[in-house]
């Protein structure tokens, strides 16, 4: 008996506790990747910025911003979907990032907080969390097909 309901508090718990891997994809007009120097030539931080186009404003406003910690977060070319894919672990998310453009640049200034100054972080529409997926991830990887 002691055996039977080990084994069954065992299934329950592989079944219900075990994490669900969880996959974001958003899509970007614009991936900067950026190296962000001190006045005195060291490099403070590389960063990828998301930006989206707004036709009202005839300009690219950044969406959202990661640090690049390792290389394997770059935009690759993906040559049959003539588009550039970043792919990285974020948090506890998987998370892909579309986009048409990419763009890298070695500045003295950091141009997202700059952005700041003309389009506030409140208004911005940042990436998708996991708790938005239900309509994005699905047309987002219908479209990736």
């Amino acid at each position: 008996m002691t055996s039977f309901v080990v084994a069954s508090i065992l299934t329950m718990a592989s079944m219900g506790a075990s994490p669900v891997e969880t996959h974001v994809v958003d899509r970007v007009d614009l991936v900067e990747i950026n190296h962000l120097y001190d006045l005195q030539g060291r490099l403070v931080i590389n960063q990828l910025i998301f930006y989206q186009w707004d036709s009202a404003s005839q300009r690219f406003q950044v969406r959202a911003w990661r640090l690049l910690k390792t290389n394997d977060q770059l935009p690759r070319k993906s040559w049959n979907q003539d588009q550039f894919i970043c792919h990285w672990r974020d948090m506890n998310v998987d998370r892909k990032v579309y986009a048409d453009n990419v763009r890298e640049t070695w500045t003295t200034y950091d141009p997202e907080v700059l952005e700041r100054n003309m389009f506030p972080i409140e208004q911005r529409s940042e990436l998708s969390q996991p708790d938005q997926l239900s309509g994005r991830l699905a047309k987002a990887e219908s479209d990736e097909e």
